[in-house]
This record gives structure tokens, sequence and C-alpha cells, in this order.
């Protein structure tokens, strides 16, 4: 692009990517072309070789002591696609909280529709959820929990290790959507009883887009059905899809170049330091929520402590349609945001902004200080001119 820009979207997808996750891809287009798994030659072993990598660096990232037991996806909808379908049956009933996102809520809605009981808890308009409602809505036939760990909309952090516990001491599946948090936030699936964690690799992970993945806990592949069949480039001999992880679920060639730049944007977050990458989306939240707090008209969603909350601050400006709001902010000032629902209707429901929804700034890594004060201003000359 020919002018300055400010990309306020990493919720959306991470901009830029390091150089070592464009320059990995590249290098695997042009020296590792071969399709892993389905043939013996050399180009198809080293494809291999990238892929197992892929799941190798996301389980030290994860907590999770086997590679295998990730199902390697496009994005974190697939993963929660094949959670939801292959789990649930007509008379299970499944809890999941008001601040879900679509890619939550429209495959439970669809199993709603199909006999599945569906329990919404309501969360406080900063988007919290209480823990202590999750034991009273259990019934007897609950099989699952699912929520996220972070709101897309206000970025509000969810007790996951709590609820995780409580799922734990009812034996319940707890399926946890870290869209917003695999990269940003320390995840540890044994400390939090997770059984079940959907991830993308296009937003905090530093990966291209088309990459991401499902976490199934030991054994609970037995209960799980594939959301689809085909070659898996294993037990060719048979007609029948294989029972094992991850092949069970992993049908189709795989995006080899994609999972190639996803190893190199983890070891980006790796050599940075999780904590660091996520101490400096914070200090910008910070810095963001006390610039805009003291703006006139400007009305901002979700918690005012940046600690509790990841990158992500959605807000309105008094008088102004939000995706007006956002025209003019790329337009004038080269703000890059996202207005409207966020395909996230449920959560905007919530907290008072359905159904013209709201402004979307979400910060990553390559944001710096003065672009958030570029941001203040922006947003203060709007307010000030409405």
């Amino acid at each position: 692009m020919n002018r300055n820009i400010l990309y306020f979207d990493n919720a959306a997808t991470s901009w830029p990517k390091p150089e070592a996750t464009i320059m990995t891809v590249d290098s695997c287009l042009r020296e590792t072309g071969g399709s892993p798994g389905r043939s013996g030659h050399s180009l198809s072993i080293d494809a291999g070789r990238v892929i197992f990598n892929a799941r190798e660096v996301l389980a030290g990232l994860l907590g999770i002591d086997d590679p295998l037991r990730i199902v390697l996806t496009k994005n974190a909808t697939e993963a929660l696609n094949i959670a939801v379908f292959g789990l649930l049956k007509p008379g299970d009933h499944v809890i999941t909280s008001s601040m879900e996102h679509n890619s939550v809520m429209r495959p439970l809605r669809a199993m709603e529709a199909n006999g599945v009981d569906l329990t919404v808890l309501p969360c406080s308009t900063a988007g919290e959820l209480d823990p202590g409602v999750i034991v009273p809505a259990i019934k007897k036939n609950t099989k699952a929990i699912f929520l996220t760990h972070a709101s897309n909309v206000t970025g509000t952090i969810i007790s996951v290790a709590d609820i995780g516990r409580i799922a734990r001491e009812h034996g319940l599946v707890f399926c946890v959507d870290a869209a917003q948090t695999a990269g940003t936030l320390p995840i540890d699936i044994g400390a939090m009883d997770i059984d079940l964690l959907a991830f993308t690799g296009h937003k905090s992970l530093f990966g291209p887009q088309g990459t991401g993945g499902l976490y199934i806990r030991e054994d609970l592949e037995q209960v799980i059905s594939p959301l689809m069949r085909g070659g898996t480039g294993s037990r060719s001999e048979y007609e029948e899809q294989p029972d094992f992880m991850p092949d069970k679920f992993e049908s189709g060639t795989p995006n080899t170049s994609g999972y190639a730049g996803l190893t190199a944007g983890i070891n980006f977050i790796l050599s940075q330091g999780l904590n660091t990458i996520n101490a400096h989306k914070k200090s910008l939240t910070k810095l963001f929520l006390h610039g805009i707090g003291a703006v006139d008209g400007v009305t901002i969603y979700g918690l005012k402590d940046a600690s509790r909350r990841i990158a992500v601050v959605s807000f309105n400006i008094q008088g102004m349609d939000p995706a007006k709001a956002a025209l003019d902010l790329d337009e004038r000032f080269g703000i890059m945001s996202r207005p409207g629902l966020h395909c996230a209707p449920s959560a905007h429901r919530t907290i008072g902004t359905f159904p013209t929804g709201a402004i979307r700034f979400s910060f990553g890594w390559f944001n710096t200080d003065e672009e958030i004060y570029q941001a203040v201003e922006a947003v203060r000359v709007l307010a000030n001119q409405k």
C-alpha cells in the first residue's frame, strides 16, 4: 500500500506476519513440494516432517504431551464443528455462554434443532461469566460445556481453569474455543482440565490463513465422529475411515506450506517469549483504554482493567454509526478496524449493542505506543465533530 496504515484488526487476522513465517512458506513451496504421507519419495517424506514439526511445536506451546493428539484443521471453525457435530447426539444437554462466537453458536443451534438440549448461560454486560452458575445448570443428561477462552467482542477473559475443574468433577467434556488466546495467553491443557481445544493459526500464532487445529483428550476420539471422510495416506487397503488419531479426523491433503509457516510463527513467539508478547499487548490495551476513556461521547465495552482482557477493545462514538465511524477511520486516518457484530450477535445482545454493533480495535505484537496515541487522537477528532 502507498499510504501509512495503522492495523488494528488482529482479532480477525494478525498482520504483518513475522518475516520468518513468510520466508518459511516460500521455502516450503519451492523446496518441499511433495504430498505428506502419500508417497515414499524424499519430497513426500520432507513434507511429512513439516507436518509433524507443526504438531510438535503446537504441543509444546499448549502443554500437550502427545503431538498426535492434535488434529490439524484449516481453522478454529472447522475444529469446533468437529467437536460439536462429532460429539453431541439427540437427547444430550450442552452448556455454553452468551458471549460465544458464531463458530460455536451456529453448530450448537444446528444440533439444538436436531434434538440437543442447549443452555446458554447469561454473562454480564462486561462479558464476564461467573463459574458459580455452571453447577446449577448441569442436568442428568449434560454431556459437555463449550466456552470461549476470551471474547472477540469485549476481550474479557473467561476463568476456564475454574470451569474446567467443575467439568472434571461432574464428568463433563470441556471444550474451549481458543481462537483469540492461543499465542497470547498461557494455555496448559492439563492444568485447565481441557478435553477439547480449538484454535486457529492465523491470529496470535502468526501463521498463514488456512491453518488451525483441535486437541482431543486421549480416548475421547473414540466417541467423536469425523466431520469428513476420505484419503489419509494410511490404511489405504481399507474403504473405511481409520479409527486412530489423528488420521480419523484428517482426510485430504493438508496445507503443508501453511503449517510450515505456522511452525515458524510459533517459533517466533517462543523466541520473543509468550509472556513478553502478552505484556506488550496488555500495555497497548491499557494505554488505549486510558486515552479514549477521557474522550467525551465514547462508550467502551468490557472491563476497564486491561489485565483481565486480551488486546481487543470495542467502543462506540455517540451519534455515529459504527460502520460510518470505521470508514472515516480508514479513509481519513489510515486506521484498519472492524465494525459491526463481529460474527457474535449473542455477545452484542449481552453488552447491549445489537443490532448495529460496535467498532473494534484489536492490537498485536507489531503495534506501538505511538500508533495508540495516533488512534486516540483520531477517535477524539471524530467524537468532537459528530
